[in-house]
């Protein structure tokens, strides 16, 4: 195993690379420490100390200090390991250790997500953001029905009916131009063809009985 590469990323840190393929992040001072230089050798078990020891107590702790302030999917908390320079399998170790304490559960993350944003944000808008999340399908559909038997769903033409209230919406005096506006403006809102058109059309009081 040769370190092809040490390419300076901080003051403080470093990105090493090996054999022109693996590449992972060390202080400054662990260089100095493993006697780490540019097409030398890296010996075999230091290697192993660094991927089986350093690297991971290092990315368990980061995801930690991550949790601590906001609640992440497991594709999201993966996606900032990796940015943050652990390879793949150092990576896997400390999604491991997380999910095996449950400091992670995207089910969990998905039913508290449609709650919270149940009542500003359509169904199918919801799906999408929590699918670009990392939520895999079979997850987001448990996660729904769950929060359909609990909480009810949501009334999607009352929603999209308060969206044009707000907007000054004029059923009457609304010219085609604005309800156009409108239609594009609750269809980027994630609401179906069909909700849209009877939001348009509806009188007050049919949404408010």
């Amino acid at each position: 195993m040769i370190i092809t590469e040490i390419a300076e990323i901080s003051k403080k840190q470093s990105r090493i690379c090996v054999d022109r393929e693996l590449s992972f992040v060390l202080y400054k001072g662990e260089l100095r420490r493993y006697g780490i230089a540019e097409n030398q050798e890296l010996p075999r078990e230091t290697y192993r100390e660094m991927m089986e020891e350093l690297l991971p107590r290092r990315a368990k702790l980061r995801a930690m200090n991550l949790l601590k302030s906001r609640d992440y999917t497991e594709k999201q908390l993966g996606d900032k390991l990796r940015d943050g320079g652990y390879p793949e399998p150092v990576v896997q170790q400390a999604m491991e250790y997380v999910k095996a304490f449950h400091y992670i559960d995207d089910l969990r993350y998905a039913e508290s997500y449609l709650k919270t944003f149940s009542g500003r944000k359509s169904l199918r808008r919801m799906e999408q953001e929590l699918q670009q999340k990392g939520i895999s399908r079979p997850v987001l559909e448990q996660a729904i029905d769950s929060w359909q038997q609990q909480d009810g769903g949501q009334d999607e033409l009352q929603m999209a009916c308060r969206l044009l209230e707000k907007k000054h919406y004029d059923r009457e005096n609304c010219s085609l131009k604005e309800k156009q506006k409108l239609y594009s403006f609750l269809m980027y809102k994630g609401f179906s063809a069909e909700v849209i058109r009877r939001a348009l059309k509806a009188e007050e009081d049919e949404w408010q009985a």
